[in-house]
Order: C-alpha cells, then sequence, then structure tokens
C-alpha cells in the first residue's frame, strides 16, 4: 500500500512538472520537454567475470560391491548417513570362509610333514650311501687280491649306485613336498583374503546413497553395487565457459594464478560459496562452443550438493577505469545497442555503444560512452534526437 501511495504521488508530481513545462515550451513555440531519469557514467575498477550455470559433481563416486559370494547378513550404517574410510559398511557369513581356511591350514601342515619325512629319508640315504660306497671301496681292492670274487665286489659298487639313486628320488621329493607347500600357502592367503571380503569397509569418506541390498539377501561377486557413497568435501562443480575465453583462461590458468570461483544454488539466496578453478578441460565441444572446466570447493558446510545446478561466477582479472551505466540506460536499435545522452543544452543525442560484461544491474560501456556524462535511464520511450528533456528525481526505492 506503501509502495502505491508513492507512485501516485511520484506520478502526480511527473504530471504536474510535464504540464508545467509543456506550457512553457508550448508559449516559446518548441516541443515539450519530455520528463526522463538520468544517471552519470562513472569511472570504477571493476572485476572481469564470466557467469555461467554450472552442476554440482561429487570429487569421487564409489560403487560398493562384494568380492566374494554369500549371504548378506548385516548393513552398519544408515542410508544417507555420512562415513568415514575404514569404516564397516556390511558383512557378509563368514563360516564358508572360515572352514576353507581351515582346510587350507591343514594342507600346509600335512604338506610341512611330508617334507620332513622327505627330508629324513635323504639323510637316511646320505648316511647308507656312505657305508656302502666304502664296502664297494673295500671288496674291489679285496677282489684284486683275490680274497673275493669278481660278483661279491661288483654287487657292493650296484648297492652303492641304488643308494645315489634314491638319494635322488629323496631331492625330487622334497621339492615336490615344497611345491607343495607353497600353493597350499598361497590357498592359505587366498582364504585369509576372501575372509577378509567378508567385511567389507568404506575405501573413502562421504555420505552414503539409497541401501540398494538389504540383509538376508544372496550377493555374487562383483555383481550388483550394495550402496553407492559420493565424497561430497571437497567437491566440484562443472561449468562452460565460451570459446572466446579459452586464451585468457589458459593465460591465467597456465600462470599459477589461482582463479576465484564463487557459486550460489539457484534455490537459495545465501552468501556464495567460494572456491579455486583447478581443471580445464583438453579440448572445446564443437557442438557449444564451449569449453568445460571444473572447480573445487571444501564444502565442509555440506551446502552443495551432487546434481544441484548453480550460478557461477569466474573472475578472471581487474579492468580498471572501466566506464559504468545502468542497465536500463541501454536500448537496443538497429545499429546495435545505444543510449540517449543528455547534453549541456538538456537536449538528448542517441549515441551507439559497445556494451561490455554486465554487473548485476549495471553494465560496461566499451566504447561510445565517456565517464562523466550523463544518460537516460527512464522514459526512453518518447525521446528522439534533439528532444528536450526534463530531468525529474528518480523514483526512491523502498522494501516490500
Amino acid at each position: 500500500m506503501v509502495r502505491k501511495i508513492q507512485l501516485v504521488l511520484f506520478s502526480a508530481a511527473i504530471l504536474a512538472a510535464t504540464a508545467c513545462s509543456a506550457k512553457k515550451a508550448q508559449t516559446a513555440g518548441g516541443p515539450p520537454p519530455v520528463p526522463v531519469t538520468v544517471a552519470t557514467a562513472a569511472s570504477e575498477s571493476v572485476p572481469v567475470e564470466i557467469r555461467v550455470v554450472g552442476a554440482v559433481e561429487p570429487s569421487s563416486t564409489v560403487q560398493i560391491k562384494s568380492q566374494v559370494a554369500g549371504e548378506l547378513t548385516q548393513a552398519n550404517f544408515t542410508e544417507g548417513q555420512n562415513v568415514e574410510k575404514g569404516q564397516l559398511l556390511f558383512e557378509i557369513d563368514a563360516r564358508p570362509y572360515e572352514e576353507a581356511l581351515r582346510q587350507a591350514e591343514a594342507n600346509v601342515a600335512r604338506d610341512r610333514a611330508q617334507l620332513n619325512q622327505s627330508e629324513a629319508t635323504r639323510l637316511k640315504d646320505i648316511a647308507s650311501l656312505k657305508n656302502a660306497a666304502a664296502d664297494a671301496d673295500r671288496y674291489t681292492a679285496l677282489q684284486k687280491e683275490g680274497v673275493v670274487s669278481k660278483q661279491q665286489a661288483d654287487a657292493a659298487r650296484t648297492s652303492a649306485d641304488v643308494l645315489k639313486e634314491s638319494i635322488r628320488a629323496d631331492e625330487a621329493a622334497i621339492e615336490s613336498a615344497r611345491a607343495s607347500m607353497n600353493a597350499d600357502a598361497s590357498a592359505v592367503a587366498t582364504a585369509k583374503l576372501n575372509l577378509g571380503y567378508c567385511r567389507i569397509e568404506s575405501p573413502v569418506s562421504g555420505r552414503t546413497g539409497n541401501l540398494l541390498v538389504h540383509a538376508g539377501n544372496l550377493v555374487k561377486v562383483n555383481d550388483v553395487a550394495l550402496v553407492v557413497i559420493n565424497r561430497i568435501a571437497p567437491i566440484f562443480v562443472s561449468f562452460g565457459v565460451p570459446e572466446e575465453q579459452l586464451s585468457e583462461v589458459r593465460a591465467r590458468y597456465a600462470s599459477g594464478s589461482r582463479l576465484g570461483v564463487e557459486v550460489t544454488p539457484q534455490d537459495a539466496a545465501d552468501a556464495p560459496a567460494h572456491g579455486v578453478l583447478t581443471v580445464v578441460d583438453n579440448t572445446v565441444d564443437a557442438t557449444t562452443g564451449t569449453i568445460r572446466l571444473k572447480a573445487t570447493f571444501p564444502n565442509d558446510d555440506g551446502r552443495l550438493w551432487p546434481g544441484q545446478f548453480v550460478n557461477v561466477v569466474l573472475t578472471l582479472n581487474t579492468q580498471k577505469d572501466a566506464t559504468v551505466i545502468p542497465s536500463e540506460a541501454v536500448q537496443a536499435g538497429q545499429q546495435g545497442s545505444f543510449v540517449y545522452v543528455v547534453k549541456p543544452d538538456r537536449t538528448v543525442e542517441a549515441r551507439v555503444v559497445k556494451v561490455g560484461q554486465t554487473l548485476e544491474r549495471r553494465v560496461v560501456i566499451d566504447k561510445g560512452l565517456a565517464a562523466g556524462e550523463r544518460v537516460v535511464t527512464d522514459g526512453q520511450l518518447l525521446l528522439f534526437p534533439g528532444a528536450p528533456v526534463f530531468e525529474l528525481p528518480a523514483l526512491p526505492k523502498t522494501g516490500a
């Protein structure tokens, strides 16, 4: 109601001023002056910004799957809960894997016993070979003296040769026992690993999603995901910038400058979150003519959420002595953007300008206007080049 009263009083003032001006103008024989509001172009240092819409992405996404088959006996977390790296998430029935471990350990013990037996047999055969070799040498000497027959000497030598072959067989049995023991030791390690897989721990710190498989179900090896964990601290924001900005972005990024990025959720009016540019993609999208960038945010307060759309402001540089005017002063014409400039004789001229970046409700004029010149911000519909104007005070801004 207050706003309406202000508008009525302001309109009445405009009509009264217009009537007076029109009366004076008619008396002088010229067109009546047009009531307008005016602003002065200012010279400021403004940030060179790129404003786009981006999407929030988790810094990492992990699908938790089972590495062993069995019954899922327990889920040790709540859906949507923050979990820490190494925290126990799921338990799978471990009894089959405990039995497999016991069997593998028994096989290793059996192999060790066989190895010890083979080594003992080899030592016994080595001792027997020493005696047999000595007997063979004795019988050979006695044969030369004619005390024993050649058959007895040959039998003694044969016994020594048989023991040598037995020793080789013992050594082969030892190698076989060692190979069996190594294979069964590997089976023990595998059984221990599988038993460890019965307890599924979180590989990252993050936030869990919906529980996709509930306790009591049978799970397979590397089958469906049990739950998905998104790491949201830190978090990424991905966005695209026009190809025309690529050279400046690359130059600033390659120089080691930490390009600041601010984002504000589209459904919130809170203060923006602050991050830094961390990734410049290696190709330009030929379809959209943009290049993808990625910024990293600490997100300790959890304001940013994966999949959320945000308003992104990338600050590249600072433009000094920029000419800034209210955005409502800029009009669209056949020759491009133009503004009505108020001359000292209180008439206006239409001047074509080159508009730069937009700063909220203000724009930067790159060409066509100098700081200190006065431009029309309201009332342009009744203007034409050379038209006289009557300057009105700007309508005061009030809250809702």
